[in-house]
């Protein structure tokens, strides 16, 4: 198993301390580093890295600020002088916390976790069995039920810890989280246009140039959806003849 990590730390020192740390190990490769948060969005757009090594306290924006940017977070671990943010940190769903400077078995003990979370999301990916359009989903909110065919929704979308479906004129919740819907939809006509939602490509009426590189989407039941940069860009070339 190979990993990809990147590092994104205001300082210069710290950052090599770190890409010594990754040296020690085999299986380990850094695809990149960025010293403030708007450059390090940028590089894990760019790169889709495994592993996030994340300062808290940089210039004008956060490490937290930065987990709320983008669309797909990688495994994170927090590599800071400040212990502070620790409880903080495990609510953004960082997998450990690192305090400066990080002794070598630290690192091992936090690179382990690591291991053992791809090990265990490549086994459930590989348990998961994919949805057709022809399949059935069965959803129940509160006294009433649907059973729908995957074909017939055109969207879903992150409502709290749950995912709205929208199919005719219902908007009922499914009590999963979006990324476990994403999971297990066809891929040929399910899209993740942003962190928070996730198109059926047979239902977009329009589409039309955004800001800064982004599309905006025109859903055939009037919805309107911000494309994210990344996935425009993936939306384009997966659209594309």
């Amino acid at each position: 198993m190979n990993i990809r990590a990147v590092i994104v730390e205001d300082s210069r020192l710290a950052r090599n301390e770190l890409k010594e740390l990754i040296k020690l190990h085999d299986d380990l490769e850094l695809v990149g580093e960025a010293a403030n948060v708007d450059d390090g969005v940028e590089l894990i757009e760019k790169e889709s890295p495994d592993l996030l090594f994340l300062d808290i306290n940089m210039p004008e924006k956060d490490g937290f600020d930065l987990l709320e940017l983008l669309d797909e977070v990688p495994i994170t671990i927090f590599n800071t002088a400040y212990d502070e943010y620790a409880i903080k940190s495990f609510e953004y769903n960082a997998l450990d916390y690192l305090l400066k400077p990080v002794s070598n078995k630290r690192f091992d003990m936090a690179l382990e976790k690591v291991r053992e979370k791809m090990s265990h999301r490549s086994n459930e990916s590989a348990a998961t069995t994919k949805l057709t359009k022809q399949s059935q989903i069965f959803i129940k909110d509160g006294e009433s039920c649907w059973l729908v065919k995957i074909s017939d929704i055109s969207m879903f979308e992150i409502v709290g810890n749950y995912t709205r479906v929208f199919f005719d004129d219902k908007k009922p919740m499914l009590y999963k989280s979006l990324n476990q819907v994403e999971e297990k939809l066809p891929d040929d006509s399910f899209f993740r246009a942003n962190r928070q939602q996730i198109v059926n490509t047979d239902y977009i009426e329009n589409v039309v140039p955004w800001f800064n590189g982004k599309l905006k989407l025109t859903m055939k039941n009037g919805e309107e959806v911000e494309v994210s940069r990344r996935q425009s860009y993936i939306f384009k070339d997966k659209m594309s003849l």
